[in-house]
This record gives structure tokens, C-alpha cells and sequence, in this order.
């Protein structure tokens, strides 16, 4: 995932209506209007936070007949949970090595002193 792309993913997951909205989906296809009925806003506001999940790349969007229809798209959560794995991973590498520092023996100065 690209330094933007990642912008992206988590500037649209910043928001508990659109992380709500990509935890339905992923689930199960949900037309816009289904979507719209689940949250106390205007049917505007659903479809724009739709439109920053789908520029994101965490939902598409296709018509069936009359009604627009969001799927989730795994791959891009999996590419986020990736990032936020590899973040993860350089603190649990940090915290061992303090970790190291905390509980290894004091070394001793030129005189043999330890204190």
C-alpha cells in the first residue's frame, strides 16, 4: 500500500460511521438506501461517506436494477492490517530491546564499580 493509498484508507477509517459501514459490507452487500436507514443522517450524507470509502478502496459500488449496491473490498483491509502489522512489529522490536537494556546486568565502570 503507498504512502497515499494508506492516507486514504485511514483518513476514511477515522470515522465510526464509515468503519460501521465497511464492517456491514464486508459482511454482506448492502444497497445504498439499506444503508441509509441504519444511521440518523440524510440519505446525501450515507452516499458521502460511501463515495470516501469507495475513493479509499475499502467498498465498490455497482447498480442491480434500481439500486446501487456496496460490496466491501477484503483485499484493501487486509493491505491496512498489513501496515498496521509491520507498525506493530517495530514497536514490539523497540519494547524488547528496552526491555533487554532494563534487565541486563549494570557494567561495571573502568574502576569495577556497578552502581
Amino acid at each position: 500500500m503507498s504512502g497515499a493509498g494508506a492516507d486514504r484508507v485511514f483518513h476514511a477509517l477515522a470515522d465510526t460511521t464509515r468503519r460501521d459501514i465497511v464492517a456491514l459490507v464486508v459482511q454482506g452487500e448492502h444497497s445504498v438506501s439499506d444503508l441509509a436507514r441504519r444511521y440518523p443522517m440524510s440519505f446525501a450524507a450515507v452516499q458521502k461517506h460511501v463515495a470516501v470509502l469507495e475513493r479509499a478502496g475499502l467498498v465498490s459500488k455497482h447498480r442491480l436494477g434500481r439500486e446501487q449496491r456496496v460490496r466491501g473490498e477484503v483485499g484493501t483491509v487486509r493491505e491496512a492490517h498489513r501496515v498496521l502489522d509491520q507498525i506493530e512489529a517495530l514497536w514490539q522490536g523497540r519494547l524488547g530491546r528496552i526491555e533487554d537494556l532494563v534487565t541486563s546486568p549494570p557494567i561495571p565502570d573502568s574502576k569495577g564499580d556497578t552502581s
